[in-house]
């Protein structure tokens, strides 16, 4: 039979989707005013904890007037956020993405209001008592708490609570740094685990609408506006590659220095209660030598793209907030990883800078802050996109993409995950990155099904049916039949199940199971048939079949359900998943000396 493909269609959006959408275009607005509102809590305790002040004036750690006194500090923030994790939850630890992956991988998209209300007052007390982290990862994790209580109290299935919770996640990221199309490829690539216009829409339009009220909220243009670049030399885009490549090695460096801080906390005889007050002394220490190491840093940020910066000081710098940040986390505390990974990439691109090609203390920094966010996070679309949107530099885009890319190819060699993908794998959950169309979506059912049917006649008797299609010496043997009328036309299916059912359930009423009375094979039908039709894909037949919990789908015309045509089973479906495998594992020659046998010669 020839392939039929009009019932297929390029998505699989329903309407729905339009509700969906309405929903996120609120949760977007509602995360953009809780980006603010944990902005302003982490001014609120920087003042508190370092200047004695009830203010809401955006102040650096590294300013306070304490002296040795300060070294205390952060300890004193790591052991509130303790007892919060203890006797509030113990899901505030972290520094939210994982947190939020985890949640759409293995909690359903459900998320408690108790976290919601908690992760952005532990995160602002941890980075206002000094934490080096950035607000990101737990406005993520806000914004995603927010979108799965709203979804939660909707009649709404797992997938549609994922998008919701996604769409709070972007919608705060996107209002804190007024990044929205980063915002979008950042729970693309981390968070949705698919590319579908059922989650993108309404993803897209929250981030869109905190993006379009953040002015009205934290001030309008990029978050850190440089001079743009002139279009880039060759031979800076030929350095690119190598800025790209020890990125990747920082990010390798900075990953396991991570996980090996948390291996340490674990092997600790204490309550894990106590380790960020222990991670947090030892921020304080840190913070004591290098004073900038303290804090969110948006300030060394804009130093660096702005060229504003003493290389020979920034080494120290870039090995403090390293170990300070890997400790901190490694005690699980609460705060985010995007702001520290581009001070130190970007501190990394500035040392780069005294000897690369061009002079430009401007570029580097921008370049390398995105490889490093690329390399770590192995999400190089995110970085490009979100280096473009801090600083509108758009000459700098083929260098980005450049470095983002090298990082990114080194890491996927050399780790087997991200920083944000191992915790999650710590806890016995795997996580594949790889996205590509489902190879059963590539081929329909006409492709894959056997027209020879073998099927069973509606007038046959029951003892017949078992003698030659279930249990007795028949050559061909399977779980189930379509039923089918002197016509030839399909009225039902049997299974093996229900055919031992009707055995079963006579035999304990102590009735003959094949009388007194003619009983037929149409007698046993006790359900209606599940079928599909040519043209569907083999993923839709694969669905089906496990929603019905059937092996074998009769298939019928798309114009006349009882018009039979042929059967598809389990074992065709792997021919889609066969072919897949072929593609991607057997190598052919087709020009050259060497020609693979068997090549076609046309």
């Amino acid at each position: 039979m020839g392939r039929t493909v009009g019932e297929s269609g390029d998505f699989t959006a329903e309407f729905r989707l339009i509700g969906i959408s309405a929903a996120a275009v609120a949760i977007g607005a509602v995360c953009a005013v809780v980006a603010v509102a944990l902005l302003r809590m982490i001014d609120l305790f920087t003042n508190l904890f370092y200047f004695q002040q009830l203010s809401l004036e955006s102040r650096m750690p590294a300013s306070n007037t304490l002296g040795w006194a300060a070294l205390l500090v952060p300890a004193v923030g790591g052991l509130i956020i303790g007892l919060m994790a203890r006797y509030g939850s113990e899901r505030i630890r972290g520094h939210g993405i994982p947190e939020a992956m985890e949640a759409i991988l293995i909690g359903r998209s459900r998320m408690s209001p108790k976290v919601a209300a908690l992760k952005p007052i532990s995160s602002a007390v941890s980075i206002g008592s000094g934490g080096p982290f950035g607000a990101e990862g737990p406005i993520i994790m806000t914004g995603g708490s927010i979108g799965s209580i709203v979804a939660q109290a909707f009649h709404l299935t797992a997938a549609e609570r994922k998008t919701l919770l996604v769409a709070g996640a972007a919608g705060g990221m996107s209002a804190t740094f007024n990044t929205p199309m980063a915002a979008v490829l950042l729970a693309v690539e981390l968070l949705l685990f698919e590319w579908k216009p059922r989650s993108l829409i309404p993803v897209a339009l929250s981030s869109a609408v905190a993006a379009l009220l953040r002015p009205f909220l934290l001030g309008s243009g990029p978050m850190f506006p440089v001079a743009g670049h002139d279009v880039l030399p060759t031979a800076d885009l030929l350095c690119a590659a190598g800025v790209g490549l020890i990125a990747g090695l920082l990010a390798l460096v900075l990953t396991m220095a991570v996980y090996a801080a948390e291996d340490v906390f674990h092997r600790l005889p204490i309550h894990w209660m106590w380790w960020p007050t222990i991670g947090g002394l030892a921020v304080g220490i840190g913070g004591l030598f290098q004073p900038r190491a303290l804090g969110v840093g948006y300030d060394i940020i804009g130093e660096l793209l702005d060229g504003r910066y003493d290389a020979a000081s920034l080494a120290p710098l870039v090995l403090v907030k390293g170990l300070i940040w890997a400790i901190a986390l490694g005690s699980g505390t609460s705060g985010g990883v995007l702001a520290p990974l581009l001070i130190m990439g970007g501190a990394l691109g500035a040392i780069e800078s005294t000897f690369l090609p061009g002079g430009d203390r401007a570029l580097w920094p921008l370049v390398s802050m995105a490889a490093a966010l690329g390399g770590t996070m192995r999400s190089p679309l995110t970085s490009v996109v979100f280096a473009l949107e801090l600083t509108h530099d758009t000459n700098s885009l083929l260098a980005l993409l450049i470095a983002s890319t090298m990082a990114h190819g080194f890491t996927v060699l050399v780790m087997k995950r991200s920083i944000l993908t191992e915790k999650v794998a710590r806890r016995g959950f795997h996580i594949s990155r790889e996205y590509a169309t489902d190879p059963l979506e590539r081929l329909s059912v006409a492709d894959v099904m056997s027209a020879d049917v073998a099927s069973i006649p509606a007038s046959l008797p029951v003892r017949d049916v078992m003698t030659r299609y279930f249990f007795g010496g028949g050559e061909r043997r399977h779980t189930g039949y379509p039923v089918v009328d002197r016509a030839g036309r399909l009225v039902g299916v049997i299974t093996q199940s229900n055919f031992l059912g009707h055995w079963a359930a006579a035999l304990l009423d102590g009735r003959d199971p094949t009388g007194p009375g003619p009983i037929i094979a149409y007698d046993l039908i006790d359900r209606r048939a599940v079928t599909a039709t040519p043209g569907e894909t083999c993923r839709a037949a694969a669905e089906r079949m496990a929603e019905a919990g059937v092996k074998r789908l009769p298939v019928v015309a798309p114009d006349d359900p009882e018009h039979l045509v042929g059967v598809v089973s389990l074992g065709d479906l792997l021919k889609a998943r066969g072919r897949l495998l072929d593609e991607e594992s057997r190598r052919e020659r087709f020009f050259g000396l060497g020609r693979a046998a068997g090549t076609p010669d046309a």
